[in-house]
């Protein structure tokens, strides 16, 4: 028996393939677009999500009353039904990804390439330094490097509040005046 508008539902009922291939050619688009709306940040699920679909007309077609609207309405309420379960698994997937696999994923950093680098940092800073006095030199660290605040910094090394503020204007000043020496030269 050849599958159309009439007798399709039946044809499913009745276990028959030729009721569901009906359904897939005639609803498939419709079906497909509802799915690709809600999946469409996981077009790779798709493909799955519309078999489950199938499937779950399949199993489910003694669910569906003609009385009470359209197959395209039901089909299309279980395309719905489908895609936001599939989205919720797609979600759990990501949420129960663990540790070990999370670091697997995410490059490790190189320490030799760190600890390289903050060698030259820490040479170019004391040659920066080199500039100001050994008082100033501490001051500069510990208000720049260490990021303590300069009242805090000036109190350790015995300094009032203004003189550290008059310290770090006189040393950036030395600081500029030596560093643009240099890139001129």
């Amino acid at each position: 028996m050849k599958a159309n508008e009439d007798n399709f539902v039946d044809l499913i009922r009745k276990s028959r393939e030729e009721g569901l291939v009906y359904v897939i050619r005639t609803y498939g688009g419709l079906l497909k677009s509802i799915v690709q709306k809600r999946l469409f940040a996981s077009p790779d699920q798709v493909e799955e999500c519309m078999n489950d679909i199938f499937l779950g007309i399949w199993k489910n077609i003694d669910c569906f009353d003609e009385s009470r609207g359209s197959f395209a309405n039901w089909a299309a309420g279980v395309a719905r039904l489908e895609a936001i379960d599939t989205l919720r698994k797609i979600q759990r997937a990501h949420r129960t990804t663990s540790l070990e696999e999370m670091e697997l994923e995410i490059p490790k950093e190189d320490t030799a390439l760190l600890e390289l680098t903050e060698q030259e940092l820490s040479k170019e800073t004391e040659e920066i330094l080199s500039c100001l006095s050994p008082k100033d030199q501490e001051l500069f660290r510990r208000i720049f490097l260490m990021e303590e605040e300069p009242e805090e910094a000036g109190s350790a090394l015995g300094l009032t509040r203004d003189n550290v503020y008059v310290r770090i204007f006189r040393g950036k000043k030395k600081i500029r005046s030596k560093f643009g020496e240099r890139k001129r030269a």
